[in-house]
């Protein structure tokens, strides 16, 4: 039977009444960094490639990337991959069945937030 009040509501949620959840929002940031580590790969094969061509080419390149801006997006891509690569094992955790519960999901939202910026933080040290 239909629903005789369809007109006093809206058909489907939409962004300005649906809060999507931080689950939702960490699966959206997933399928970005996946993406935006693109960014990195295209930096290196740069930077190698220029250093293929010639010394003059290689400084240039060498000197965008090293400074301030390339240095940002250095920090963004290495943040980028720890992120990927954190939630990425929480997504085989789920593929084998495990997580689930409401509580167990929200906490391992938080680990992999707080995973991703704590390794990307060891690795920095590692390698200053």
């Amino acid at each position: 039977m239909a629903d005789v009040n369809r007109g006093n509501r809206p058909l489907s949620p939409h962004l300005q009444i649906y809060r999507l959840p931080l689950t939702g929002k960490l699966s959206i940031l997933h399928r970005i960094t996946g993406v935006g580590m693109t960014l990195g790969a295209i930096m290196v094969v740069w930077r190698l490639i220029a250093g293929a061509i010639s010394p003059e080419a290689s400084a240039v390149a060498d000197a965008w990337l090293t400074s301030w801006l390339g240095n940002l997006i250095w920090l963004g891509c290495l943040w980028a991959l720890m992120y990927h690569a954190c939630n990425g094992i929480r997504h085989l955790i789920w593929d084998v069945g495990h997580g689930f519960d409401l509580e167990v999901t929200e906490k391992a939202n938080y680990a992999v937030l707080g995973g991703s910026v704590v390794l990307t933080l060891l690795t920095l040290l590692a390698v200053r």
